[in-house]
This record gives C-alpha cells, structure tokens and sequence, in this order.
C-alpha cells in the first residue's frame, strides 16, 4: 500500500482535558480517500478516551485481517480506514456502528490530484511529479487511474462509497461535515452533529462545540490541504465542465445515488 507521511498532532493531550464518557459499542469510520477522512477523525477523537481509539493503522482491505481486534464488541474502539464492501469486511464489522464519509466526485477529482504530487504521499505515482504533465492530464488521470498503479475514479466510489449504501451505515457527506463547522452556533449544526454523535453511540456534552473547533483545527491534520507540501500545480477551484462529463461517463448515476445530483 501506497505510505502517507503524516505529521504527529497533540489531540491525545487535548482529549484529556476533557471528561470521558467511555464507548459502549464499537464503532468505525469508513471513507472514501480523500474525502475528509482525518477531519471527522479527529473530531471523534475529542469525544472518545484515548484508550479507546485504534491507532494502530487505517484500516484497509489488505490489512483488516491484522486489525479485526478493532471491531471486538468486548473491547469497543473507535476505529477508521477505507475499507472495500465484501463479505468478510461485511462480516467483521457486523458488530460495529459503521460510518461512511464521502464527498462529491467533482471535487475529489481535485483533491485526488493535488494529494498525489505533494510530499506527503509516497507510493508508485512519484513520475507525476515531472513537471511534464498539464493540469488537464492529472485531473484526467484521477479520474481514469492509471493501470497497474491507481484504480479509476469509478472503482475506489463503488465498492468504498456505494456499494456500503446497501448495508447498515450512516452516511455523512464532507461538504455537510464543513458547512456545520463554519457555523457551530446556529441550528442546523446542533441538528447535525447530534445526528452525528447519536449514530456514533455518543453521549453528546454540553461543551461540544469546543471540542469540535479543537478536533476540526487544520492544524491537527496532516493531510489537510493547507498541510499540503510540494504542491507547484495550480489546481482550479473547481471542476470545469469537460472534467464534469468525464466523471459522469466514468461513472454513471454515482453522484445521483450519492446525493449530489
């Protein structure tokens, strides 16, 4: 699996100053890369003992056998990875209060890109660094893969994302998680976080909003973009219009059945 440099946060000391309430069910973050996966993390991690968060790993279909321990009713952890829908990942987490985070396709495309050619990623896809490809190719490549080294677009959504639609989970989009961020006084942040938490099996405390600044602090993530090193490309803010098409026809209905549509 691809490595990911990731540098060290103090929300471990942060959580301690804060009283506990201990998890009764285990639970896991599931998510498609890229789609915010550190920032709901890291929130979750500020309502959770330390003693009850999995560290070990992201948890991902090569590695879950090595980590079923994190899905053990007998000893609840909060957990999290980018794990595929199949049946013994089905299996595993049977037990577990199963979370799914994704975001629209379009803007994944992008993130998708620039996390690729930062210095925090180190797997097979280091020639896209070269400097010899335009900002029209990477965008295409993200959305196509690139065989033997990247899946599609398409094949990371279907079984990472989609496919889990059909099971037990709750869904949380990126692009929700944000929004309610930005805007933690009002009623629809209290709304969905209480969702949220209550899905999580979390007894929501009255100095929430606290920790969910503390937990959702760009710094406190590594893989945040503002985190980013090594970047030269100037991405767009957004995708243009022939990109669109192309995650369309790359995946067809997708972002329909994910809400975006």
């Amino acid at each position: 699996m691809p490595e990911i440099w990731i540098q060290p946060d103090t929300l471990d000391d942060e959580n301690r100053r804060f009283a506990q309430a201990p998890l009764r069910q285990p639970v896991f973050l599931n998510s498609v890369p890229k789609s915010g996966s550190h920032l709901l993390r890291n929130i979750l991690r500020m309502f959770v003992p330390v003693e009850q968060q999995y560290t070990a790993d992201f948890i991902q279909w090569p590695n879950m056998q090595q980590h079923r321990g994190a899905f053990s009713a007998d000893r609840p952890m909060l957990s999290w990875g980018h794990l595929l829908m199949a049946d013994a990942s089905v299996i595993e987490t049977a037990g577990t209060r199963r979370i799914l985070l994704y975001r629209d396709p379009y803007d994944w495309v992008i993130a998708r890109a620039r996390f690729f050619i930062s210095e925090q990623f180190s797997g097979n896809v280091g020639h896209l660094r070269s400097g010899e490809l335009s900002v029209d190719e990477l965008l295409t490549m993200m959305i196509f893969g690139l065989p033997g080294k990247a899946p599609s677009l398409n094949a990371i959504y279907e079984l990472n994302a989609a496919a889990w639609l059909g099971t037990k989970v709750f869904p949380v989009k990126y692009e929700d998680v944000v929004a309610n961020i930005g805007r933690l006084d009002d009623d629809k942040a209290d709304s969905f976080f209480a969702s949220l938490f209550e899905a999580c099996g979390i007894e929501r405390p009255d100095d929430w909003r606290e920790r969910v600044r503390i937990g959702s602090d760009k710094a406190q993530s590594g893989t945040a973009r503002d985190q980013l090193t090594g970047v030269t490309v100037e991405f767009p803010a957004s995708l243009g219009d022939r990109h669109r098409a192309l995650v369309d026809y790359n995946a067809p209905g997708l972002r329909a059945l994910l809400g975006y549509a």
